[in-house]
């Protein structure tokens, strides 16, 4: 990819207000001077110890460090680099939900939750009304024996009941997972069953996309199967109570609830920096999904590293992310409050019901941090819809991405059709960290198509097969050193499984899946996911950049590309979903296969291009490439209602097989 130069520079006002030029600051009272990020960056990682201690101290966390001052007894385990055995701050404690409503005392009558759906219903909180509620949620919660290392479990909308419950759980230093309404009983069931919650909190229904969605048998049906509940919660989000025989009146009530104590300080019990918070899953496309355990500490700590150092949020700014309860950018979300941010908060389809709607609220609410999909932005423009026509957004200081790669086009759109004057945030992470290994930095200039940096505290690397770290091509994306958010491994699993899946194939290091590419600029380029990455000819290509390339057609909604094993060779295939007005004819696959060979190579131009009504993604909105691989290969899907829409893939599979005989 040519070099452009970067597409947006900072503001020297902008630079010297930003909380990471405020913590080289910091750091330079204690003779610890950085000139630049890179070097700011390279001692975080030599000096991992004093880098975590000095950002605890800097984002005023609440706790105990223990015995940390100097560095000594900040990790425990084996040898500092044999990063998979490392516990960090072994005799810290604090407590998630404190540090989240803390600003409550501060701003008791600022607005700490401003929410909205897509039928136009708006509900705000005040930082004071938010810990009342999650007080009279801790209590009810004690009342049915909620105690530190339960398990609460959400089967809920993002709306602010979900964050309520969450903090309230948080803060008896229970442990909460949740899941999106749009799961299906069975993967509910698939999911909660492993880890087995004392507490269930679900919704009587939601709205998405116009449609009304009741969930009273579903709710019904999944408590009945989890013996381990002490109690259900329904909180009735739809204004029609169903009276039909679904309604289960013996659930508690959210409403009644709220009525039945009163509210006082939050109770917060203090439990060790590593003990679990969050249970999070894999997608399960390839098999059950995996319990995800991540820490207390690790969690905040690194969030707020992400926020305040690299996302540059200050109290009273106003944090947008559209994600569900079952993305962990739901949970990154929310510990936005504990660097004093208010949170904006949207529940339903993102172009319900008009595709102004995410705008409009962020202009009404002055929203500062704008977060969504790269899928969202690449859809805002197949709508040729420009946000800069209707909206000033002068607020707007921040715009993320996250999901999938930002293609070098999509830039464009941002700065042209968005905002001229915004950081562009490529990130990327993922459930297994709860967080980020490359991310922005708002002191750097941004480049088309590039991620700007590593995350501080985070060696990050792309490992070639041999183990080694390269600059000339792409490789494995790993991190070669501990970090505090690691997880702690999978629900009631002995290690083994833990260690395969992200300490196994490099000894030593985390591998995370991902095929990237460094650039000039100290950044990295995302080519998608490794295990899918394309072979033919035995020449390994990614497949973000075909998607960048076909997805920018005029005509192409979305597209997907996989490799099928024939001739004892590997050919592409690609599927496309096009728009209503728009069809496959030879001319047109002929343009997408020179618009290929032009721009990528001919490496890259499909054997097979197909049509398709719908591309398979996971509920959280991800590519299933390799689901789809092992259906085109007669393989056993074992976990197909893991896929939103399973039925993709057998239409997938069939016009393929149509299209060869």
């Amino acid at each position: 990819m040519a070099d452009f130069g970067p597409i947006w520079h900072p503001s020297q006002e902008r630079i010297s207000t930003s909380l990471i030029s405020g913590f080289t600051d910091h750091l330079a009272r204690q003779n610890k001077f950085f000139a630049t990020y890179e070097e700011l960056h390279r001692w975080s990682i030599d000096e991992s110890r004093s880098f975590w201690i000095e950002l605890w101290n800097y984002c005023d966390v609440i706790g105990s460090q223990g015995q940390c001052v100097t560095g000594e007894g900040i990790v425990s385990g084996r040898p500092f680099y044999a990063a998979a055995d490392t516990k960090w701050f072994p005799q810290a404690e604090l407590n998630y939900a404190e540090n989240c409503l803390s600003y409550a005392y501060q701003n008791p009558e600022g607005v700490a939750l401003w929410c909205r759906n897509e039928n136009g219903h708006t509900q705000k909180l005040t930082w004071q009304q938010l810990s009342d509620q999650v007080s009279i949620v801790q209590q009810w919660l004690e009342q049915n024996g909620v105690g530190a290392g339960d398990v609460v479990a959400g089967y809920l909308p993002y709306i602010a009941e979900s964050v309520v419950a969450m903090l309230a759980t948080t803060s008896l230093g229970a442990i909460w997972t949740s899941i999106s309404p749009d799961f299906g009983i069975d993967s509910v069931l698939e999911r909660f069953s492993q880890v087995s919650p004392k507490i269930l909190f679900c919704c009587n229904g939601y709205t998405f996309n116009g449609e009304t969605h009741r969930l009273e048998a579903n709710n019904a049906a999944i408590a009945a199967k989890l013996p381990q509940l002490t109690n259900t919660c329904q909180i009735e989000y739809l204004q029609q109570r169903n009276t039909s025989d679904a309604f289960n009146d013996s659930f508690s009530d959210w409403e009644a609830i709220l009525k039945s104590y009163q509210a006082r300080g939050v109770e917060y019990c203090r439990v060790a920096f590593n003990d679990p918070l969050f249970i999070l899953y894999s997608s399960g496309t390839t098999g059950q999904p995996k319990c995800i355990v991540h820490s207390v500490g690790g969690t905040l700590l690194n969030h707020l590293k992400e926020h305040q150092l690299h996302c540059d949020v200050h109290p009273k700014d106003r944090v947008f992310y559209f994600t569900t309860c079952g993305w962990m950018m739901w949970n990154w979300h929310v510990s936005a409050l504990a660097s004093g941010a208010t949170l904006i908060i949207y529940d339903g389809h993102p172009f319900y019901p008009q595709p102004q709607v995410l705008w409009q609220l962020a202009e009404e609410t002055q929203t500062t941090l704008f977060g969504t999909s790269a899928r969202y932005l690449a859809e805002l423009e197949n709508r040729h819809f420009s946000p800069s026509d209707y909206y000033t957004l002068k607020h707007l200081n921040t715009l993320c991405s996250t999901g999938s790669p930002l293609y070098a086009e999509q830039f464009d759109f941002v700065y042209q059709h968005i905002k001229s004057d915004v950081h562009l945030a490529s990130i990327s992470g993922g459930t297994d960290i709860c967080g980020c290994f490359v991310l922005g930095v708002p002191t750097l200039p941004v480049y088309r198509g590039e991620c700007q940096s590593s995350a501080l505290g985070m060696e990050i690397a792309a490992f070639n097969e041999q183990g080694q770290a390269t600059t000339a091509q792409s490789g494995e994306l790993v991190c070669c050193n501990s970090f505090p958010n690691q997880p702690l491994g999978f629900w009631q699993d002995d290690g083994t499984q833990y260690y395969s899946a992200y300490w196994h194939k490099f000894a030593g290091v985390w591998h995370h899946g991902d095929e990237i590419e460094a650039t000039p600029h100290q950044g990295w380029r995302f080519l998608g996911r490794s295990d899918t990455m394309l072979n033919p000819g035995g020449v390994r290509i990614g497949t973000a950049e075909i998607y960048r390339h076909v997805n920018s057609l005029p005509g192409v909604l979305d597209s997907i590309a996989v490799g099928y094993q024939q001739n004892n060779d590997e050919s592409i295939v690609l599927f496309i979903q096009l728009a209503s007005d728009a069809s496959l004819t030879s001319e047109f696959q002929a343009e997408i296969k020179k618009h290929l060979k032009t721009h990528c190579s001919p490496r890259h131009v499909p054997a097979y291009i197909i049509a398709v009504d719908d591309i398979p993604r996971t509920h959280s909105g991800k590519l299933v490439e390799k689901a789809l691989k092992q259906a085109l290969h007669q393989k056993t899907i074992s976990n197909l209602h893991a896929i939103a829409n399973p039925q993709s893939i057998e239409e997938a599979k069939v016009r393929l097989f149509t299209q060869l005989n």
